[in-house]
C-alpha cells in the first residue's frame, strides 16, 4: 500500500511538472480512490515542496478557484511575455541554423508551464516555417563557439582554417581574446602570434573551418588588456580600421535611432526642429558603410580625412550611374 501512494505520489508531481492542471476529482476517478486520499498526495508534495526549498527553488502548488485545480508554480519558469521576447530576439539574430534554433527553443519550452508552451508555439509557428538561416561554413556554431572559449580561458595558442570575406582560404596563427555578437554573426577578437602586436582582428566564427588547439600557453601577464564594452561601443560591422572622433550633421526623421546605433554618439548642436551635429567615437570603417547608408540625412564635417573619404566614395558611387 505504501508503495502505491509513493507512486501515485511520484505521479502527481510528475503530471504538474509537465503543466498539466491537477484535478482532484478527475484523479481520484483515474486512481479509484477517494477524493480524500487525493487531497493527502497533495498536502504531502505540497509539504515536501515548502521542505525541500534548497533543492526545488520556489516550487508551489497553487491552486486556481476558477478552473478549480491545481498547478505548479515555479519561481525559476519563465512566463510566456518572457520567452517570446527571448525567442524572437534569437529568429531576429538568424545567428543559429534552423536546426540549432529549433533545439533551443524547444529546451526553452521546458522552462515555462504547460499551456505557455501551447501558446508559444502558435505565436512563432510561422515565423519559424519562413526562417532565414545564414549559410556557415562550420558545422556547429555553438561547438565552435564554446571552442573558442575554452581556449579563451586556457590561454591557449590555436591555429584556424579560416574564408576569408572574398572566400580566399587562409590559415592564421593567433592568441584568442575574446568572442563577441554583432549583426547576425558571431566574432572572435585575436591577435596574430607572427605578427607579435596588440592590434586586434576580428573573424566570424562561422567562417572558421577547422581550428588546431596548440599546447603553447600565453603568459598571463603577456595578453593585452582587453575591454569587449568598449569595443562594442565604437565599433561598427566588426570591420577593422583606426579609432577616431567623428562629427557629422543629421537631418533624418529620427535622430534616436542614430543615438541607438552608435553608442558614444551625442548631439552638440541643434539647428531648427531636425538638424542636428553628432559627435561620435568609431573604430575600424564599418561605420563608413552606415553613414552612406543614410544618404542626404547625412554630411560629414569632421575630421577632414573622413570627410575626403567620404568624397571619394560617393564619387564612385555617381561614377557607377554615369552614362
Amino acid at each position: 500500500m505504501g508503495n502505491t501512494k509513493q507512486y501515485r505520489l511520484l505521479e502527481i508531481f510528475f503530471r504538474a511538472l509537465r503543466g498539466e492542471n491537477i484535478s482532484i476529482k478527475k484523479l481520484a476517478y483515474e486512481y479509484e480512490v477517494s477524493t480524500k486520499s487525493i487531497r493527502r498526495s497533495i498536502a504531502d508534495l505540497k509539504a515536501f515542496l515548502a521542505d525541500n526549498r534548497e533543492l526545488v527553488g520556489n516550487t508551489e502548488l497553487e491552486y486556481s478557484y476558477k478552473d478549480k485545480c491545481y498547478r505548479l508554480y515555479m519561481g525559476e519558469f519563465l512566463s510566456s511575455k518572457e520567452l517570446f521576447a527571448l525567442v524572437e530576439v534569437m529568429i531576429g539574430a538568424r545567428a543559429f541554423s534552423k536546426e540549432e534554433l529549433l533545439l533551443l527553443v524547444d529546451k526553452f519550452k521546458r522552462f515555462t508551464t504547460g499551456s505557455d508552451r501551447i501558446k508559444l508555439s502558435e505565436l512563432i509557428r510561422k515565423e519559424m516555417y519562413h526562417y532565414p538561416e545564414i549559410k556557415h561554413d562550420c558545422e556547429n556554431i555553438q561547438d565552435r563557439l564554446w571552442q573558442i572559449v575554452n581556449c579563451i580561458s586556457e590561454n591557449a595558442e590555436i591555429s584556424i582554417e579560416y574564408y576569408r570575406m572574398d572566400r580566399k582560404w587562409v590559415t592564421h596563427r593567433l592568441r584568442p581574446a575574446s568572442v563577441m555578437f554583432a549583426d547576425y554573426y558571431f566574432y572572435m577578437i585575436a591577435y596574430k602570434c607572427e605578427e607579435g602586436t596588440d592590434k586586434p582582428y576580428y573573424f566570424r566564427i562561422d567562417r572558421i573551418k577547422d581550428i588546431t588547439e596548440h599546447r603553447k600557453k600565453t603568459e598571463t601577464e603577456n595578453i593585452p588588456e582587453f575591454d569587449e564594452g568598449l569595443l562594442r561601443k565604437r565599433s561598427l560591422f566588426m570591420m577593422p580600421g583606426k579609432l577616431r572622433k567623428i562629427r557629422f550633421e543629421f537631418s533624418g526623421p529620427s535622430v534616436q535611432a542614430v543615438l541607438d546605433k552608435l553608442p558614444t554618439a551625442r548631439i552638440i548642436e541643434r539647428h531648427g526642429n531636425n538638424r542636428y551635429l553628432i559627435e561620435a567615437e568609431t573604430y575600424g570603417d564599418g561605420i563608413r558603410m552606415w553613414l552612406l547608408s543614410q544618404g542626404s540625412w547625412v554630411k560629414v564635417v569632421a575630421p577632414e580625412e573622413f570627410v575626403e573619404e567620404m568624397k571619394a566614395e560617393i564619387e564612385k558611387m555617381r561614377n557607377r550611374y554615369s552614362i
